[in-house]
């Protein structure tokens, strides 16, 4: 009897300490901006069509054992924003619209997540596809009114003594007074090393003490706003994947004195493309899952310590999958071969080369070349009619631009997004936000509490309490 009782206790004891030592120590936290149910499913779908069938083709994060259908109003409107999204993700509050890390009277700071899992002894990161200053970035270590406030969140980050950040640049690095130190100076003073895309990164890793990964300069000379759209990326280009292996890299160089780590990674451009309704949001989105499956890898090796979860700040475009008819034909993605932006860059390049010789036939052959136009892609007379009017509303002057939140499209670039979406069968009914339920997906230690409906800001605490590191208020 006595044997069995000390038998007992053992095992008592046994379970107990698992429990106890099952923690999440590594925290990966994906935020797909802009992506809401039904562009998951599409791109699914898409999958399953290049495969060669109806149904889907299963994307890696879609895939995991547990998932959660979340609502995303902020505290003052039923359709939040990116800042007041990206809030409730980090910090558990909702806000106003277009504030960072502040409640929503714009002065009560807040903390995040990230400084959570500072203040517990683990290392940081902060990585985005866009600027390092954005607004889903800047909600985990940011306190300002308002996500405009560029400047000032740079200065911030400078200062948030975090491990690691990544993106493309920041949006304004220049010191409004006079002679003051840019925000590249200042984050070299902070003790942060400045890697200027992934080779340069392996170089300088070793020695940093904290460090920031940018794209090189002669991209950001480019554009420094976001590392280009994957599918108008080049072999030399930063890419979210190259961003998720160096920051995991590097958070596991930092072992020696922190105790596991919290790295959250932004799709940034699929919330680009959806606010112009372009269907190159699902290159962005499979992009995304690349990067998924860089943390996967990580987590197949730490199965008992990794916690991977991906959610979306908000829906953008609305998108419907169908347009009056039952069939879709998602083919038709798979004929283009540039970014609606790039293509209107492209086009200007080609005025240039043929000068008056620039015509409506060299154009078609472009269009034929690069989306599969009267090619692959069955293109009817009155489409035609509609790219050709479209070309010569611009070589006579009387093209109409148009501009949605991050990018400005002339009349024929404007014109061929239009029929792409036609001819696939797809609908948008916005170019902005929208209030529809966003997916959340988790793998790994607590990830079943990620289940049923949750709110946005029922996910970081669920996080922080699969991590074991206690929630901080602000300043202790």
């Amino acid at each position: 009897m006595k044997r069995k009782t000390i038998f007992l206790v053992s095992l008592l004891c046994l379970a107990l300490n698992m429990a106890a030592q099952e923690r999440a120590k590594y925290v990966f936290y994906f935020i797909a901006d802009g992506m809401g149910v039904n562009e998951v499913n599409l791109a699914e779908h898409y999958l399953g069509t290049m495969e060669g069938r109806i149904g889907i083709g299963e994307l890696c994060f879609a895939s995991f054992p547990h998932s959660a259908y979340v609502t995303t109003y902020s505290a003052t409107s039923i359709i939040t924003d990116s800042s007041a999204g990206g809030v409730a993700l980090a910090s558990g509050h909702k806000t106003k619209n277009g504030a960072e890390g502040v409640l929503k009277d714009l002065v009560t700071p807040i903390t995040s997540i990230a400084d959570w899992a500072h203040a517990a002894g683990a290392a940081v990161g902060i990585a985005t596809s866009v600027t390092v200053d954005h607004a889903t970035p800047a909600a985990f270590y940011a306190h300002v009114a308002h996500r405009s406030m560029a400047y000032e969140i740079g200065e911030q980050l400078t200062r948030s003594n975090f491990d690691f950040f990544a993106g493309s640049d920041f949006t304004k690095p220049q010191n409004p007074k006079e002679g003051g130190p840019d925000l590249y100076q200042q984050a070299k003073d902070a003790g942060f090393t400045i890697a200027r895309g992934y080779k340069d990164y392996q170089k300088k890793a070793k020695k940093a003490q904290k460090m920031i990964l940018l794209q090189s300069e002669e991209a950001s000379r480019l554009d420094r706003k976001s590392i280009p759209y994957a599918i108008d990326r080049t072999k030399d280009d930063l890419s979210l994947c190259d961003i998720t292996r160096a920051g995991i890299n590097y958070l596991m160089k930092k072992q020696g004195e922190k105790d596991g780590f919290f790295l959250m990674v932004e799709g940034g451009k699929i919330d680009w493309a959806c606010h112009s309704n372009e269907l190159t949001y699902i290159s962005e989105l499979i992009d995304m899952d690349n990067a998924v499956k860089v943390a996967y890898e990580f987590y197949q090796q730490h199965p008992d310590e990794t916690l991977i979860v991906i959610s979306a700040d908000h829906e953008t475009g609305g998108i419907v999958l169908g347009r009056g008819s039952y069939n879709m034909y998602l083919d038709v993605i798979s004929h283009q071969r540039m970014s609606i932006g790039k293509l209107g860059r492209e086009l200007h390049n080609l005025h240039e080369k043929y000068g008056e010789k620039y015509n409506w036939q060299v154009v078609k052959d472009f269009l034929t070349e690069n989306f599969g136009f009267w090619d692959k892609v069955k293109v009817t007379d009155e489409q035609t009619q509609r790219l050709e009017k479209a070309f010569k509303n611009i070589m006579e002057g009387k093209g109409k631009d148009t501009t949605t939140l991050y990018q400005k499209d002339d009349e024929l670039a404007q014109t061929v997004k239009t029929i792409i979406n036609e001819c696939a069968r797809i609908t948008w009914a916005t170019t902005g936000h929208s209030a529809g339920y966003v997916p959340a997906f988790a793998i790994g230690v607590g990830a079943e509490k990620i289940s049923g409906r949750l709110d946005n800001t029922q996910i970081p605490l669920l996080m922080t309490k699969a991590a074991g590191w206690p929630v901080t208020e602000y300043g202790k």
